[in-house]
C-alpha cells in the first residue's frame, strides 16, 4: 500500500431544490389559493475518522466530491427531498485546512468523528409562503440556494504514543521490527525507510502501545533538505520520543545535536517533548567505548540514557520498561492538569 499523507480535494454541497408555483385545484373548492411546495435542502458534505484508513491515497485518484442537490417542490404544498449527504472517510489524524485561507477546519482524532466541511443550499420558497391578506394568489417562487464550495487540504499525522527518531541507517527500521510486529524494509545503507512505520508493542499488561519509525532526519531537514521535513509532522502527535543514536559512528555526540537542532528549527514544541537516548548498535563496539559513550552522553544531557542493540535485542528489556514508565508519569501529569480530574 503506497504511503500519502498529503491531499488537496474540491468538495460542493447540493444545491437546495426550487419553490414551485402551483394553485388548488379541486373540484367544489372555487377559491383553492396557492399550493407550490418548497424544494428540499441540499445534501452536506462530511468528512469522517475511520479507523481502517492508514493513509489518504484514495484521494490521489479522486479530487471532486459532491452530496446530492434537493428535490424540487412539489403541488399541493409538498416539500422536495432532501438531498442525500456525502460523507467521505478519512484516515484518524487527519487535519483539515481551508486550502483558499490557511485556516484550520478541524482535526479528525477519534474514530467516527465528523468535520461538516460544505453545507447543503437551503430549498427555494414556494408560493404558499408568500400568501397574504394583500397577494391572495402569488405567482412566484424562489429558487433553492447553492450549496458551499470548498478547496481543502488534508494532512494526515499519524498517531503515536512513541515517535523513533534518529540519522539515516541509525536502526530505528531494525528496533521497531524487533519489538513489535511490523516489517519494515531493513538494509545497510541509508534512507532504507522511505516512508513512516507504525508497530504496535505490547506492555506486559498487555495492552498496546503504538510506535511510529520515522524516516531518517538529515541536517537541513527543517528547511525541507532530505526526507524528513516531509514527515516531522508525525511526530507532533507523539507524547514521547526515544532518540536513536548508531554507536559505531564516527562522531556520535555530533550526530545528537544535529537531530536535536532540527528539532528546534522545526519548532511546534518537539524540542521540549520528553525523550529518551538509546544508543544503538553496541553489539559492533568495545565494551570500553559503549562505557565511555554513555558517560559522555549522560554528561551531555538530562534524559535517560541506554546502550542497546536491535539486532542481538540486548538490553531492550529495560529499555521499555523505562518507556513504559515514562508512558505512565505523563498520563498522570496529563490527568492532573485535566479540569475534570481537579474537579
Amino acid at each position: 500500500m503506497q504511503f500519502i499523507d498529503q491531499a488537496e480535494i474540491e468538495v460542493e454541497a447540493g444545491k437546495g431544490g426550487d419553490g414551485i408555483v402551483a394553485f388548488r385545484r379541486e373540484k367544489y373548492v372555487p377559491a383553492g389559493g396557492p399550493a407550490g411546495g418548497n424544494g428540499g435542502r441540499g445534501g452536506d458534505v462530511i468528512l469522517e475518522a475511520a479507523a481502517n484508513l492508514q493513509t489518504l491515497l484514495d484521494f490521489r485518484y479522486g479530487h471532486r466530491f459532491q452530496a446530492d442537490n434537493g428535490g424540487r417542490g412539489g403541488p399541493s404544498n409538498r416539500t422536495g427531498a432532501n438531498g442525500s449527504d456525502r460523507v467521505i472517510p478519512v484516515p484518524c489524524g487527519t487535519v483539515v485546512y481551508d486550502a483558499t485561507t490557511k485556516e484550520i477546519l478541524g482535526d479528525l482524532v477519534e474514530p467516527g468523528q465528523t468535520l461538516l466541511v460544505a453545507k447543503g443550499g437551503k430549498g427555494g420558497l414556494g408560493n404558499k409562503y408568500f400568501l397574504s391578506n394583500r397577494n391572495r394568489a402569488p405567482e412566484y417562487a424562489l429558487p433553492g440556494l447553492e450549496g458551499e464550495v470548498r478547496q481543502l487540504r488534508l494532512e494526515l499525522k499519524l498517531l503515536a504514543e512513541v515517535g523513533i527518531i534518529g540519522l539515516p541507517n541509525a536502526g530505528k527500521s531494525t528496533l521497531i521490527s524487533a519489538v513489535s510486529s511490523a516489517r519494515p524494509k531493513v538494509a545497510d545503507y541509508p534512507f532504507t525507510t522511505l516512508i513512516p512505520n507504525l508497530g504496535v508493542v505490547r506492555k506486559p499488561s498487555g495492552d498496546g502501545t503504538v510506535f511510529a519509525d520515522i524516516p531518517g532526519l538529515i541536517e537541513g531537514a527543517h528547511m525541507g533538505t532530505g526526507l524528513g521535513h516531509d514527515f516531522l509532522r508525525h511526530i507532533e502527535r507523539t507524547r514521547l520520543l526515544l532518540h536513536l543514536i548508531d554507536a559505531t559512528a564516527e562522531d556520535a555526540i555530533a550526530n545528537y545535536h544535529i537531530i536535536q537542532q532540527e528539532l528546534q528549527s522545526y519548532g511546534r514544541g518537539l524540542a521540549e517533548r520528553p525523550q529518551i537516548l538509546a544508543l544503538n548498535k553496541i553489539d559492533a563496539i568495545p565494551p570500553e567505548t559503549k562505557d565511555e559513550l554513555v558517560s559522555q552522553f549522560s554528561a551531555l544531557t538530562q534524559v535517560p540514557v541506554f546502550a542497546i542493540s536491535a539486532v542481538t535485542g540486548a538490553d531492550l528489556d529495560a529499555l521499555l520498561q523505562k518507556i513504559w514508565q515514562s508512558l505512565d508519569q505523563l498520563s498522570s501529569i496529563e490527568d492532573a492538569r485535566s479540569p475534570l480530574f481537579r474537579n
